[in-house]
């Protein structure tokens, strides 16, 4: 790996290819005073949990889904280690009732222990989220076990990053890590403390994906002989800031044009049986220009990183094949859903 660093820089890649993992990293959270727990306690004395409840009525998220009275009273006044506590955990889906493209997760979590802490509210949140996936009794399968032998960052402005604290150091303390070829690279506390990136131009999702087994597991031997380890849990996989990552935190996408099946009715369904998840190739917050769409897998949790990103191969060629047909003047069908977990 060369050792060029490259300070902040404004948008994102247009790499045609990319498979991404920020894998097993956590952001440390927003430090509170030690005497939050006391002030919690005083606080509670003087209003009710129903008082605090947030009005979720017109809201659209997994947080609002899952967040009751119930389980706002039973978790308002807890605090993890390092203070974090349930109004920081749901802040972000608070403050943004909906997203135009997607259904957002509503909520963060600032430390590992958040997701034991506020586990009522985080288990449903992952259940949603991860279609079906149960974090108290399942196991997340992982390729990458050590026992076994974009570019660039966007300014953190969208409130979905602001509202959790993401943007409060801008831009001191971020960076990029990268080869010659620029096709391979750590970013270094964007949202999570890292993300291990292998991208390049073409469809060789096969040669993208084993650059990116090598140069992690380089990674992680660096960081382990320094005596740290990536954050991991059975039932969770690699540990996150956003639920949304859990698992593999995998992300492999395909830039690809598709104008006539993006115009089709069924597209949408497609997507969703195919477990596909299409962005605009500027980011989660952008969309589509042109009929160039970014597809990408759905899902991180409860499939291992092989398992995923032959997901998106299968995928992508299943598009390119509709849209070939509708050229054609050919109908196409809605495939049937995909095995969500293993066996």
């Amino acid at each position: 790996m060369a050792s060029s660093f490259t300070r902040l820089i404004s948008r994102r890649s247009t790499a045609a290819l990319l498979a991404s993992l920020g894998a097993g990293t956590m952001a440390t959270g927003w430090l509170l005073s030690e005497n939050r727990s006391l002030a919690a306690q005083a606080r509670n004395k003087l209003y009710p949990p129903s008082s605090d409840y947030p009005d979720l009525r017109k809201h659209n998220n997994c947080m609002a889904s899952a967040l009751t009275p119930a389980v706002y009273a039973k978790l308002r006044d807890k605090v993890t280690p390092n203070n974090w506590t349930l109004d920081q955990c749901i802040q972000t889906g608070v403050d943004n009732p909906g997203h135009p493209f997607i259904k957002t997760v509503g909520c963060v979590a600032g430390d590992e222990e958040s997701y034991e802490v506020f586990a009522e509210l985080f288990d449903p949140v992952i259940k949603d989220r991860h279609n079906g996936y149960d974090p108290r009794t399942m196991t997340h399968p992982t390729d990458l076990d050590a026992s076994k032998d974009h570019f660039l960052f966007d300014k953190p402005v969208s409130p979905l990053l602001t509202c959790a604290f993401m943007a409060r150091d801008w831009p001191d303390a971020r960076g990029i890590w990268h080869n010659n070829e620029k096709t391979f690279l750590i970013w270094v506390n964007e949202e999570d403390h890292t993300r291990v990136i292998s991208m390049e131009k073409g469809g060789n999702m096969k040669r993208v994906f084993e650059r990116f087994c090598r140069g992690l597991k380089q990674v992680e031997h660096l960081i382990q002989e320094r005596g740290w380890e990536f954050m991991w849990n059975d039932h969770l996989g690699y540990i996150l800031t956003c639920p949304s990552n859990l698992g593999t935190g995998l992300r492999a996408g395909v830039h690809v044009r598709l104008p006539k099946l993006s115009k089709d009715p069924r597209f949408s369904k497609i997507l969703e049986n195919l477990r596909l998840q299409k962005r605009g190739t500027g980011g989660v917050d952008t969309a589509a220009t042109g009929d160039i769409f970014d597809i990408s897998n759905n899902d991180r949790l409860g499939k291992s990183e092989v398992e995923l990103v032959q997901l998106v191969i299968d995928g992508v060629n299943y598009l390119v094949e509709c849209e070939k047909k509708l050229e054609k003047g050919q109908d196409i069908k809605i495939p049937p859903p995909v095995a969500q977990f293993r066996k």
